[in-house]
C-alpha cells in the first residue's frame, strides 16, 4: 500500500520561496502558496536568476526582460507581492560558498519560519535527469537555511543572522513527507502558471492555458491518491 502524505504544519507566520528559475514555483508548488496566502500567512520569493537561457528564440537580455516580468504577474495571481532576482547566470550556477552566502542573507534579510525549495536530487522520480541549476540551488538552500543561524558563517551579510528557520520544505521530491490541501487554491495554480505564456508558447505548441491545466491538475490528483483523495501538493519536509 501506498504510504500516506502527512498535513503540513500549519503553526507559521512567514516563508521563503527560493529555486532558480522563474516558472519552478509554478509547477505545482503556486498552488500551495495559494492556499497559504488565502489563510493569512506571509510569502515571499527570492530567483537564483531571471531565466535568461530558458528562450531559444530570445537572446538573454530579452528573455531576461520578458521573463522577471511573467514571473511578477505569476507570483501576484498566488498572493505574493515580494520578487527578488539574485542575478546568477542561467543554466551554469555553481554550488559552493558564494552561492550559499546569497542564499544565507537572503533568509536573514526575509526571516521565515518556512523556507521552500524545489528537488535537488539528481533525477525527478528516478527517470528523467534534473537540471545543474536545480540540484544547486536546492542543496544550496538546504544548507543556507542552517548558515543563515550562524552568526560565524558569512559575518558579513548585511542582516543580523536568523535562527528561526523551522523547517525546509522541497516540492518536486522523490521521496515526499508531507502535502497541503489545494482544493480551493488549484485554479489560482493553473493561472500563475499560465502566467509564463512566452516561456510555454516557446517550449510546446500546446495551448497555454490547456498545457497548464492538465499539469497542475495532474500534479494535484497524482498527490490526492495519499493523501484521503484532496487534491493536493506533495513536500520532503526537513526540520531544521
Amino acid at each position: 500500500m501506498t504510504s500516506q502524505l502527512e498535513p503540513m504544519p500549519e503553526d507559521w507566520q512567514r516563508a521563503l520561496a527560493i529555486v532558480a528559475h522563474p516558472d519552478d514555483l509554478e509547477y505545482g508548488c503556486a498552488s500551495a502558496v495559494a492556499a497559504w496566502t488565502d489563510a493569512g500567512r506571509d510569502v515571499s520569493y527570492v530567483l537564483a536568476t531571471k531565466g535568461e537561457a530558458g528562450i531559444d528564440t530570445l537572446e538573454p537580455v530579452k528573455s531576461a526582460a520578458v521573463r522577471e516580468r511573467e514571473q511578477r504577474a505569476s507570483a501576484a495571481v498566488v498572493g505574493v507581492a515580494s520578487v527578488e532576482f539574485l542575478g546568477h547566470a542561467d543554466g551554469v550556477i555553481e554550488y559552493g560558498t558564494a552561492l550559499r552566502k546569497d542564499l544565507a542573507a537572503a533568509i536573514r534579510r526575509h526571516r521565515p519560519e518556512l523556507v521552500i525549495t524545489l528537488n535537488p536530487d539528481d533525477t525527478w522520480n528516478g527517470t528523467y535527469w534534473n537540471t545543474p541549476d536545480h540540484r544547486a540551488v536546492g542543496r544550496a538552500v538546504l544548507d543556507a537555511a542552517g548558515d543563515a543561524g550562524n552568526r560565524w558563517i558569512f559575518p558579513d551579510t548585511e542582516a543580523e543572522p536568523w535562527g528561526g528557520v523551522r523547517w525546509v520544505a522541497v516540492a518536486g521530491s522523490n521521496a515526499p513527507t508531507h502535502a497541503v490541501d489545494v482544493t480551493t487554491s488549484l485554479e489560482r495554480g493553473v493561472r500563475s502558471l499560465v502566467e509564463h505564456r512566452a516561456y510555454i508558447e516557446a517550449l510546446t505548441t500546446e495551448d497555454p492555458e490547456t498545457y497548464a491545466r492538465n499539469l497542475i491538475e495532474g500534479f494535484a490528483g497524482e498527490t490526492a491518491e495519499r493523501f484521503g483523495g484532496r487534491s493536493a501538493v506533495a513536500f520532503r519536509l526537513f526540520p531544521c
